[in-house]
């Protein structure tokens, strides 16, 4: 096994800030691998196409795992619902995710709800990832994080566009089924690898193809996702399905495809009933 070295220059990597973290201007963290896609144009981190699902081992820390796969503790903490001094176990398994938003000073006068209103981030969401909790007070200088928030722009600045994320890769023609029956293309590629495919609320979602479920989140913001699942596949790919009504799946199962895996719904950052559908290590057949 290769020992870790040490990075030799001051900063390994300048522009990142951990996570997939595209930090602009010092304030701004724009995501790279959300339902929305990016504003940055920059490189991926290695390996960055595949969500990790991290075992614990005997004497691992946080910490530790965070510097393993380049993020912050926090970062860690938010996607697998944890509190700061958290203690984690030999055998438990953590969700390693990118978190993009927007990295606020504050200032007198303020609170976390007013900031997280002016950033459109997500109350619950902003005091998890914080480490905060309903009576908690912020002072002057401190730093507050709001995932997935956003900064307001003046309409005399250029328009924004959306980044597509990882849409080559090979192409397995016939592997991928569509995940719902009937319904409308909304939106085409986007985001990382994504479709938005439309159809009626509580509608059935399919696993696209056959596999083991490694993620299912049936609460919560995440990042924009809302409810969704992640499918491992045999050929080295995943499928994600966000914005899910209900989940009807659990980590660890192993699902078939065109196996019913939940319902469309229109939870997270979504306007309308439709499942938003990622291909992440190949093309996107949809």
């Amino acid at each position: 096994m290769a020992l870790l070295q040490a990075a030799l220059n001051i900063d390994p990597s300048v522009v990142k800030g951990g996570g997939d973290i595209t930090i602009v201007g010092g304030t701004s963290l724009l995501p790279e691998t959300g339902p929305s896609g990016s504003l940055a144009d920059i490189e991926d981190a290695p390996n960055s196409d595949q969500i990790s699902v991290y075992v614990v081992r005997e004497g691992d820390s946080l910490s530790q795992i965070a510097r393993m796969f380049r993020v912050s503790v926090n970062t860690i903490l938010w996607a697998n619902d944890l509190k700061n001094g958290s203690v984690i176990k030999e055998g438990q398994t953590l969700i390693i995710l990118p978190v993009s938003g927007v990295r606020h000073t504050v200032v007198f006068g303020e609170t976390v709800k007013a900031i997280t209103a002016k950033y459109k981030g997500h109350y619950e969401e902003v005091l998890a990832y914080n480490g905060l909790s309903l009576e908690s007070v912020v002072k002057p200088g401190d730093i507050i994080v709001i995932p997935d928030g956003e900064i307001s722009t003046p309409k005399t600045t250029a328009t924004k566009t959306v980044t597509l994320r990882e849409a080559g890769g090979p192409s397995y023609e016939g592997y991928y089924m569509r995940p719902i029956s009937g319904g409308r293309k909304s939106q085409g590629l986007h985001g990382y690898n994504g479709v938005d495919l439309a159809t009626n609320f509580g509608e059935p979602i399919f696993a696209s193809a056959s596999g083991q479920v490694i993620i299912s989140k049936s609460f919560g913001w995440n990042g924009g996702y809302g409810n969704y699942i992640v499918i491992n596949h045999d050929n080295g790919t995943q499928t994600l399905y966000a914005h899910n009504s209900k989940n009807i799946v659990y980590a660890g199962q192993a699902v078939v495809q065109g196996q019913v895996i939940g319902y469309v719904g229109s939870t997270g950052k979504s306007t309308g009933n439709h499942v938003h559908f990622e291909v992440r290590g190949a093309r996107n057949p949809f």
